[in-house]
């Protein structure tokens, strides 16, 4: 055991820590404006001055003896210490996890701080993220006639201050970057819930959404949504949908196709 560690102290000797490397050590004394890590047989790291102030978030909660990870910013200053970031460190182990959560289809809860036009604004860890409107499940999604861009922003407001339970979609640690997903948050659960349906199943349920192509239902216990095409419904040519059907209005359906997580209806030959 002992010759290991002689070993491993001698390989760390040998070989210093490389600028942009994340380290680990102890943390010996604070300073007004700086703070000393222990790092063993590789030096003393300093984290002083910008790095000082940007990390107080981190330090503010840590003491002597704690550990500490960094990033090695300078391999030595002009007293021989290394020159550390917590931050730096902190961020890039931040997108490692996050890498390793949209690797393994991990559901993540997000409180939705804003919107746009295009979408939802939310953090993870802190980092900015954004949930597109075409990544919205069909509860969520704004049904707008017309596509009105003021109108579409209306409806998406009102989930300001809600949790969404959504998935990584992509990631950009390079431009800090994170798009969610929540159709792909609620996909596997949805596939279930599809199982005990077929096509040719009658279903009632409300109508949630008129649209230019279509109308939304919403259907069964679990409230599923399915989409009632345009070309799937009687309706005098001159009329428009908002005419002969209305948000809230109970109705008869038949399922005419199940595609993954999606449900495609139809309001003919429904007996």
């Amino acid at each position: 055991m002992f010759s290991k560690n002689l070993k491993k102290v001698k390989d760390e000797l040998i070989s210093p820590p490389k600028v942009g490397e994340i380290v680990e050590g102890q943390i010996i004394t604070f300073e007004p404006h700086s703070l000393f890590l222990d790092l063993g047989p590789r030096g003393i790291g300093i984290i002083s001055g910008r790095s000082f102030y940007e990390s107080k978030d981190i330090l503010r909660s840590l003491a002597v003896g704690d550990a500490l990870a960094a990033k090695v910013i300078n391999l030595e200053d002009e007293d021989g210490y290394r020159e550390l970031s917590p931050k730096e460190a902190s961020k890039e182990i931040t997108w490692e996890t996050l890498k390793e959560k949209k690797e393994k289809g991990e559901n993540l809860e997000v409180k939705i701080s804003g919107a746009n036009k295009g979408g939802l604004l939310a953090q993870v860890k802190s980092i900015p993220a954004f949930l597109p409107t075409s990544q919205l499940s069909p509860q969520h999604y704004p049904r707008v006639e017309g596509g009105d861009s003021t109108k579409i922003v209306k409806e998406l407001q009102n989930l300001v201050g809600e949790k969404l339970k959504v998935k990584i979609f992509s990631l950009d640690p390079r431009e800090e970057k994170i798009i969610l997903s929540e159709k792909a948050g609620q996909k596997e659960e949805i596939k279930e819930i599809l199982k005990k349906y077929q096509v040719g199943d009658i279903v009632e349920g409300k109508i949630t959404g008129v649209t230019n192509f279509g109308v939304f239902l919403k259907f069964g216990p679990n409230e599923l949504e399915g989409l009632i095409h345009v070309s799937e419904i009687d309706k005098d040519e001159k009329k428009e949908l908002s005419d002969i059907i209305k948000v809230a209005q109970q109705v008869k359906a038949k399922i005419i196709e199940m595609k993954e997580e999606r449900v495609y209806l139809s309001l003919k030959n429904v007996s």
